[in-house]
Parts: C-alpha cells; structure tokens; sequence
C-alpha cells in the first residue's frame, strides 16, 4: 500500500483539499494537510479556459510539475483523462507519475461505462503506481437517471462502479451523492475506498466517517469561496467598511513562491 493510499481509512477518513495553483497547494501543505488534490474548475478558471472541456491537459500536467516535488502527496483531478483515447489516457497519467504525483481523478461525464474502464485499465497498466480515483457522474449530471424513489440512480451508480473496480480503480467517487443511506449501502458494496464531495447541506465529516467514507474531497469549493472573500473585500472597501476575514502578509505569500524550502 503506498503512503496515499494509507491516508484512506476507515473512521478516519481523508478530508483532502484542492489548490488551484502552486501557492495554493504549498499554503495548504503548510496547515498540515499531507495531501492535496488539484481542481480542475480552479485551473480552468485561472487559465481562462472552460471546464470539464478537455481543454486543460497541458495547464493540469504544467501545475503537477510544479507541484510533484513539493513536500505533500499530489492527486490530480484530470477531468475524463483529456482524451477518449485510453492509450492517450494512459500516457498522460505516466506523465504524471513522473513528475511525482500519487493520485488521479477520473470522471466518466456518463459516457459509455466500458470506455471509461478502458481508460482506468489504461492507466493502471502505464502507471501501476498511481492511485486511479473512478469518478461517476449519475448524481453529478445524471437527471436522465432518476426516477420516482431514486432506485434507477442507484442501480446505474452501482453498475459503473462495478465496471471501474473491474478494470482496476483503486477508490470510486460520488460526486452529488449526499443521501446517508445510500452512501452507506456503496460503502458496504465496495472493497475499495469510497469517495464523496463534501456538501454544506449533506452530512458533516463527523457523520461521513460514521457511514465509513474514507475520502471526502473538497472540490473547487476553496477556490470558489477564494473568489467571494475577494469580491467580499472589495465590496466592503467601497463601503467604507471594516473588512472581515484574514489575510496572509506579503512575505508569507511570498514564501510560497517556487524555490522555497518550506510552505509558510
């Protein structure tokens, strides 16, 4: 088992944040966070570019770079693998191992279930190593699933992960999934880690780790709240307003700057 795969635990489950840039990730590493994932909204948002949109291969592999050698484990959130290709899949995902990250991202986007395990097997194959999270996206994007109680969801849920496990993923990922019983129920299905995206309205981590969750990701949440405390700090200047939240100075920022032995 390597150190990532260490940190899912069962009643301890990982809470791993996401950065958007090397500053991000490094300040994060510096509150004791020993892994920390990537956004793909986050570096989208900051290269100009759309989301989930296949359209940020070399802006991920550029921020693993920088980001592979800091001191912290690396998952990296590579949308649907940047190609329908798994072989293209696949050598992204060596690219990746070899500027040190520990983890990957996938997201099926509800595509064919059986390209998307094509993908998984791919990148199992190129890089053994790497902890492949298997995203599906049935309560993400999956409307066409519902049904009157919720079973047909479930059962399509079930059926992709199933598939994913197959082709070798080494965690699965619910994404919109916040119903504690049905979170439960793929807990118990699974011999590998399950994954939820934390909700504000969903359970706390406290009740996660009760249900056995044994990764909770944070998704581009920071880097959305990022946003509002900046347009929350301008809007309380223009005010003439005392303005709320804190701040890091100049030279702790600065410090996180490549180069710097130590996030601060």
């Amino acid at each position: 088992m390597t150190a990532f795969a260490d940190l899912h635990r069962a009643g301890e489950p990982l809470l791993l944040p996401c950065a958007w840039d090397h500053a991000s990730a490094l300040a994060l590493a510096g509150q004791g966070f020993r892994a920390v994932g990537t956004t793909s909204l986050g570096v989208a948002a900051a290269g100009g570019l759309p989301d989930g949109a296949s359209a940020t291969r070399d802006e991920t592999l550029r921020l693993a770079l920088t980001l592979g050698s800091a001191p912290l484990l690396l998952s990296v959130d590579a949308e649907d693998g940047f190609s329908d290709d798994p072989d293209e899949v696949g050598e992204f995902a060596r690219q990746l191992t070899a500027v040190g990250a520990v983890g990957v991202n996938l997201e099926d986007t509800l595509g064919p279930a059986d390209r998307h395990a094509a993908k998984i097997a791919a990148v199992k194959s190129a890089a053994p190593g790497l902890f492949v999270n298997a995203r599906t996206d049935t309560y993400w994007l999956g409307d066409g699933y519902r049904d009157g109680d919720g079973d047909g969801r479930a059962r399509e849920t079930m059926r992709r992960l199933d598939a994913y496990r197959e082709a070798g993923a080494d965690g699965v990922f619910v994404p919109g999934l916040t119903d504690p019983g049905r979170i439960a129920a793929l807990v118990a299905h699974f011999d590998v880690p399950l994954n939820v995206l934390y909700s504000p309205t969903g359970p706390a981590l406290p009740h996660l780790a009760d249900l056995g969750v044994r990764r909770v990701s944070l998704g581009s949440l920071l880097y959305r709240r990022a946003l509002g405390a900046a347009l929350e700090t301008v809007a309380d200047i223009g005010a003439g307003r005392e303005v709320r939240g804190t701040a890091p100075t100049y030279d702790e920022v600065r410090a996180l700057g490549r180069g710097s032995a130590e996030p601060g």
